[in-house]
């Protein structure tokens, strides 16, 4: 039998979602946790992993089992064995067709940044952060560039085990709330520290540091060491997987509202 689950999770105290032999990782502790409800050793496969510090909105994964559980099992039980910055939020049986890596079709992220003189408190760790005034216009200038299928070898990890470095990057909006932008990119998938290091980029064209036009010479290049640091890990959430609606996955609902009423004086 195999189920799927949707969970959510704050990635702070984690490092990562892969499994770690210091069993660190968010995978870890899901595993332990099903294996526990099933009596069985349980290994999941998910959308996507996240690095150490990233959180998950809606993160989407699977698992084969012999046990037969209620499907309040799967949630509230094995919520019961899970740390508190780890939660399954639904859980059901799917034919063994599904697959939460491969049958997903596209991903979207969201990355809060709080652009304010003052560095967060209450939100540390849940959001970036940049103490410089940023221009939002030239930003948003510079990542209409990226849209669509490039080589985004500029905005890749150097230990990425991706095979190749085309994407195809269909959202990459900037949205204004007060002291917060917030970055909302969606793609079929996405590379190791792409978005952080896309985040980074869009932060010097903000500051100044380079044109807009700057990003489409780092996307013809492919030269990561010409780019901009990888952004911090802290304000980036995985928000959303889409799958055909054949499949009967609940959808996420409305946006990431935390920021709504978050102002600084």
């Amino acid at each position: 039998m195999r189920v799927v689950l949707i969970l959510e999770y704050d990635g702070s105290n984690f490092c990562g979602w892969q499994s770690q032999s210091n069993a660190c990782s968010i995978q870890n502790e899901l595993e332990l946790a099903l294996s526990r409800i099933a009596d069985e050793k349980i290994r999941v496969i998910a959308a996507g992993r996240t690095d150490a510090g990233v959180h998950a909105l809606y993160q989407v994964v699977h698992f084969d089992t012999t046990a037969r559980r209620p499907l309040t099992a799967w949630t509230r039980g094995v919520n019961t064995y899970l740390p508190k910055g780890i939660a399954v939020l639904w859980a059901n049986e799917i034919s063994t067709q599904f697959h939460a890596r491969f049958s997903a079709q596209t991903r979207r992220y969201q990355y809060l940044l709080l652009n304010h003189s003052i560095r967060p408190g209450i939100l540390y760790h849940r959001v970036g952060w940049f103490h410089q005034p940023l221009d939002l216009e030239r930003m948003r200038s510079a990542a209409q560039i990226l849209l669509g299928e490039h080589d985004f070898s500029a905005f890749r990890a150097a230990e990425c085990q991706a095979k190749s470095p085309v994407r195809t990057l269909t959202q990459l909006d900037i949205v204004h709330r007060g002291n917060m932008l917030i970055f909302e990119l969606s793609a079929n998938a996405f590379l190791h520290h792409m978005v952080r290091n896309i985040i980074g980029c869009l932060v010097y064209v903000g500051k100044g540091r380079y044109p807009p036009d700057w990003l489409r010479i780092l996307l013809e290049n492919g030269d990561r060491s010409a780019a901009a640091p990888t952004f911090s890990a802290s304000g980036l959430y995985l928000a959303d997987i889409k799958y055909s609606p054949d499949w009967n996955l609940p959808r996420m609902k409305g946006r990431f509202s935390i920021v709504d009423e978050y102002r600084f004086f």
